[in-house]
């Protein structure tokens, strides 16, 4: 009788191991005071005696993936940024409600273990949550044979913040008059990817490495790693700005994410000719036949985060934001009404 043990059946353990000593120092070099662990326990501790400081501290928390996005990154064979999308997913989320990121842990399951190439995803984890401002305190690596293809992941993740209750931006006060403000996006971020493999690959028949416009392969176009919006947003908090309501434009676009925040009383009207134009959406829209309001309900169009805010605040943002460079425009207006986005040059 063949004597079977448990790396015949498809899970390495030696692997995993050799795994978690690759990424120890990315993890740990995320770590700060708060942290009361060290990688390979069973729990990630995190020590909140630092809430006293809150008059009633609510924590937040927000878990995503980056979908089909992983299907580019396996084609490329480039993993290098996609841990970044992850953070960049989970913490956009929860920084909408005005919550300061604290901690952030990861799902890996993969059909077949490769410690090399999957570190280079924890490298971008651990990178995204630096740029956070959040530590990674743990995770599961999970080797399915039968569940994935060889080569093959699923990549998901999970963040915790913290906001003081008076705090927390949820759009309750918005008004008619206020003005709608958006920080620009780097391109696609993670969002409909799906469409955007149809139209690179099935529609266009480009290949991975096909140059574009501006000497950028599809690779890179498509790997580019989604914005993580911290910096910008602390930026305004850490001043006492009033922001009266954020919005992260992910999946669903314009149309199904600002009306997340908005009063029953109340729409938003957005000025489409105010929204950057990035290569990205040009480049589709030149080459594919699509409605714009299709491209307005799958993507974030150039704009990766809405700011609400009346006219004075509007005004203290721009020039906080813009001080060194343009990062925020005024690109639209709530009206007292449905509660509905109209998008002008696109439903009227």
């Amino acid at each position: 009788m063949k004597k079977v043990d448990y790396k015949s059946s498809g899970v390495n353990i030696q692997e995993g191991n050799k795994f978690v000593k690759n990424i120890k120092n990315y993890v740990e070099s995320t770590f700060n005071s708060n942290v009361l662990c060290s990688l390979g326990g069973f729990a990630g501790f995190y020590d909140i005696s630092f809430v006293k400081k809150y008059k009633r501290p609510v924590l937040v928390s927000g878990t995503d993936g980056v979908g089909t996005k992983l299907k580019v990154a396996i084609m490329a064979k480039r993993y290098d940024t996609i841990g970044i999308d992850l953070v960049a997913m989970c913490v956009n989320d929860v920084l909408v409600t005005g919550a300061k990121p604290l901690f952030f842990l990861d799902y890996f399951a993969t059909g077949k273990l490769d410690a090399e190439s999957m570190s280079d995803i924890v490298k971008g984890i651990a990178k995204g949550c630096k740029e956070a401002g959040c530590a990674l305190i743990g995770g599961e690596t999970a080797e399915m044979p039968g569940m994935y293809d060889v080569g093959e992941f699923d990549l998901a993740g999970f963040c915790v913040g913290v906001v003081d209750y008076e705090n927390i931006i949820d759009g309750r006060n918005i008004i008619d008059g206020d003005v709608v403000l958006g920080i620009k996006s780097n391109g696609y971020h993670s969002n409909g990817y799906s469409l955007l493999r149809k139209i690179y690959f099935e529609q266009l028949g480009l290949k991975i490495d096909d140059k574009l416009d501006k000497n950028i392969t599809v690779g890179d176009l498509l790997l580019k790693p989604t914005k993580i919006y911290y910096e910008e947003i602390f930026k305004l908090l850490n001043e006492k700005i009033s922001i009266k309501g954020l919005v992260h434009i992910t999946g669903g676009g314009f149309y199904e994410n600002i009306p997340r925040i908005l009063p029953d009383n109340c729409g938003v009207e957005i000025y489409k000719d105010k929204i950057p134009k990035l290569f990205e959406y040009s480049f589709i829209m030149n080459n594919v036949n699509i409605d714009l309001r299709e491209m307005f309900t799958v993507f974030n169009m150039g704009i990766g985060m809405v700011i609400v805010a009346d006219k004075e605040d509007a005004k203290k943002i721009l020039n906080i934001l813009n001080k060194d460079d343009e990062v925020a425009l005024e690109i639209g207006k709530v009206f007292s009404g449905e509660k509905v986005v109209k998008i002008s040059g696109v439903d009227f």
